[in-house]
Parts: structure tokens; sequence; C-alpha cells
């Protein structure tokens, strides 16, 4: 039997939900039995590989960054799973919504510094008008909330899609 091409992805969000990830511990040993992780911050992989099995996407679509790999990711991906309420709901990135993107970037480069204000554009993707849940720009295949998700509900998601089910989450996780 093959493994099953597993990636991660970390998006705009605090990475919580890959420490929860971690926070698997041993179990981490039977995952890598049934899956090989081809992406991921735990990776060397510089491009999204093509035929994953199944992604984890952790974070929000700030940018232009995060649209375009969220869409090579669902074009590259059998299954994607938004993990966290960042990627479920947008969550704390999105709360920057509010405020007009230049106005945002005035404040924190050019009024919020002493030395050397102005605005990076050099390397820095654009920012979208808005902080966005995954959803609302790929299709998902299943959503897993949580601030961060239990390591117990992560743990329980991945070895139910590991064996090829689709996991019910709603006992497993809550937003928050």
């Amino acid at each position: 039997m093959s493994k099953i091409k597993l990636a991660t992805v970390w998006l705009d969000g605090c990475s919580g939900c890959h420490m929860s990830l971690l926070d698997i511990d041993e179990h981490l040993a039977l995952v890598a039995q049934k899956a090989d992780i081809v992406y991921g911050p735990l990776v060397d992989a510089q491009e999204f590989p093509e035929g994953v099995d199944v992604t984890l996407i952790e974070g929000a679509i700030a940018n232009q960054d995060d649209l375009k790999l969220a869409q090579t990711i669902r074009r590259r991906s059998r299954m994607v799973v938004a993990l966290g309420d960042c990627a479920v709901t947008g969550n704390v990135p999105a709360m920057r919504n509010s405020i007009p993107v230049k106005q945002l970037l005035d404040r924190v480069y050019v009024q919020g510094v002493t030395t050397s204000p102005m605005i990076p554009t050099d390397g820095v993707p654009a920012l979208l008008k808005r902080a966005v849940p995954v959803h609302e720009v790929v299709s998902v295949d299943l959503h897993v909330p949580g601030c961060p998700p239990s390591a117990a509900a992560i743990l329980h998601v991945v070895s139910e899609l590991l064996e090829g089910r689709k996991p019910d989450v709603a006992s497993k996780t809550k937003f928050g």
C-alpha cells in the first residue's frame, strides 16, 4: 500500500495550529508510517507538489502570495482542510478588514516608526483588501475550527483521513 501524500501550509496566522500538530507527539511516528509529508514548514520543499492527497491549511488568505498558493494547493490536492479559526473564519488576521490597506500600512510603517519610515514593497506581497477565510477563495473539503484545534482533534482528523474516512469534527472541535 502506498503512503498518502500529506502537505501542511502556514499562511497568515500565528503557527499555533502547526504547534498543535506537533503536540500529537509520539503519534507523529504513526502518521509517518502512513503518510509522506511532502510540503510544509517541516519539509524543505520550495514548490507545492503535484498529486497531494490531503493538505492542511492554517491561516487566512491575506496577501497575493497566500491567494496564489491557495489556488495552487486546490488544483494539486485531492482534499483541502481549513485548519483552525483563521483558516475557517479569518479570525485575527481579518481584524484589519475595517481599515483600508493604504491607511493600515501608513500607520504601521510610516507613522509608527521613528527611523526610515517607508512602506516596504521589495519582496513583500501586496495585501488583499480583506483577509478572508480559505473557503472564500478556494473550495474546502473539511473545516476544523479551534484557536488552535487541540492536538487530540488534529490527531483524530489526520488519523481518519489517513484511513480514507472523512472525520466527524463536531464532537472534537470548537471555535476559539
